[in-house]
């Protein structure tokens, strides 16, 4: 009988085990693992372990799908799990992502799924992307440095008007993508026109300023001069072509400044000011424009153009008694306004009461009460102040994420441009060229790294910054040797 009785409770016991192995019981301790987004899954049967990999490097909390309760970390989608001693695989766990998912490098795309356009959504950390849009001067040329961002531009289309060649100081609008820090973009398309071109009228040298078309254009010690090397050389009467920042109606910050261009057509850029459609006019300046016969382009028409659109106006012939006739009339560089765009600006701040208020940047409204300031105090911001803004569109506003003080007026700010690129035309370290710009590192200033003064040559890869740009030729004051 007892031998009976250690026979039942040995089959109840077999029954007991076989009915906890077939629940999965045996693979809850199941791990997943892996470097580059991880995806992993338990398997049923056994202690099997499992381990898998995903191809994205953003991280979350993905749930295996083996019949065990396991969990793994999956960083992205691909994750698979392969169980041991002939368990079933689980499937890997998805990562979050923000916005539109990436591709293999895990990189997403901002403005499509987050509210603060980061990129990264929930359970999403890795590298992200922004539909970016950067209006300012060109900073720098070996790709295109853009408000202290390099853009590559090596896929991007480039579209330029009154000049055949981009340099240094000329006004630009890239359109790309930009990470969520603000240190790295990838251009799409480039836009760079002048903003005005006629006959200088008047003169300021106390105010660093003249007068070109009815608009007042300042300088500052980040002002490019082609064909004389300062305002002091500017001869009244000359005619000039301009490329700069438009800031307070009739007024233009100059980026740079070209004497006796090629073309002598007048050309005017600033906000439209008593806009009247029944006479088909508006002021710019201190012009009043007719653009009855114009023809509209970039965006707008004679119907959808509206008070303090910012405008380039095109004529055939120069005012007379005040009065412009417009052959054609473009919108000027478009600057977005749907939420969490990722946007870089450079212009002059106006409108301004405090920095927890809003003013404004090139017409657009800033917020930039939580924005990292640099290159100067907060307390020296104000109208007529040149700045570099990074952030991202809100309801209209640019909430700042970075604010760059670049000059106050009567004390300047600090000045960078940029060429990258090997060394051609090489014939002295007076006179070489990068990117088919002329550059000379003879000065007793001029600093090496990486390398000497004698080991320039043809073929040398370098980086070379200054802060002058005198007729056509950056005045380096540091070169850097690169691989």
């Amino acid at each position: 009988m007892k031998n009976h009785y250690r026979w039942m409770r040995g089959i109840l016991f077999a029954g007991a085990i076989a009915l906890l192995l077939s629940c999965g019981g045996g693979g809850g301790g199941g791990t997943s693992a892996g470097v580059v987004g991880v995806g992993g899954g338990s398997a049923s049967g056994g202690a099997g372990t499992s381990t898998g990999t995903g191809s994205s490097t953003g991280t979350g909390t993905g749930t295996g799908a083996g019949d065990s309760g396991g969990t793994g970390t999956a960083g992205g989608s691909d994750g698979s799990g392969t169980g041991s001693a002939g368990g079933t695989g689980g499937t890997g766990g998805t990562g979050g992502t923000g916005g539109t998912g990436g591709g293999t490098d895990g990189t997403t795309t901002a403005g499509n799924g987050t509210d603060d356009g980061s990129g990264v959504g929930s359970g999403g950390t890795g590298v992200s992307t922004a539909d970016a849009t950067g209006v300012g001067s060109v900073g720098g040329i070996g790709s295109i440095i853009l408000n202290g961002v390099r853009y590559n531009t090596d896929a991007a289309t480039v579209s330029l008007e009154d000049t055949s060649e981009l340099q240094i100081g000329m006004s630009v609008r890239i359109a790309g993508k930009i990470d969520s820090a603000f240190t790295a973009a990838t251009a799409q398309q480039v836009v760079s026109a002048a903003e005005l071109r006629g006959a200088v009228s008047a003169i300021n040298l106390a105010g660093g300023s003249f007068v070109v078309m009815g608009t007042t254009v300042t300088t500052d010690n980040a002002t490019v001069w082609s064909g004389v090397t300062s305002l002091n050389q500017l001869p009244a009467g000359a005619v000039v072509q301009v490329w700069g920042l438009p800031s307070e109606p009739g007024s233009l910050r100059a980026t740079r400044v070209e004497v006796n261009p090629a073309s002598v057509e007048p050309l005017v850029t600033g906000f439209v000011q008593n806009l009247d459609r029944l006479r088909q006019s508006f002021t710019l300046g201190q012009f009043e424009v007719k653009y009855g016969g114009a023809v509209f382009s970039g965006g707008i028409d004679a119907s959808t153009f509206t008070e303090g659109t910012i405008v380039r106006v095109r004529g055939i012939a120069a005012p007379v008694a005040g009065v412009f006739n417009a052959t054609k009339v473009q919108s000027w560089y478009a600057i977005p306004t749907q939420n969490t765009a990722a946007v870089q600006l450079a212009g002059v701040v106006t409108s301004y009461t405090s920095l927890n208020a809003q003013f404004k940047v090139l017409g657009t409204a800033i917020d930039a009460s939580n924005a990292q300031i640099t290159g100067g105090l907060p307390t020296s911001i104000g109208n007529g102040v040149k700045v570099e803004v990074d952030g991202f569109m809100a309801n209209g506003i640019l909430v700042a994420k970075k604010l760059r003080i670049r000059n106050v007026p009567g004390v300047g700010g600090p000045v960078d441009f940029t060429l990258i690129g090997a060394i051609g035309g090489y014939h002295s370290p007076s006179n070489f060229k990068v990117q088919g710009r002329q550059v000379n590192a003879s000065g007793p200033g001029t600093s090496f790294e990486g390398g000497t003064i004698a080991e320039l040559a043809n073929g040398r890869r370098v980086s070379v910054v200054g802060d002058t740009v005198e007729n056509g030729v950056l005045i380096a004051k540091r070169v850097t040797f690169t691989p």
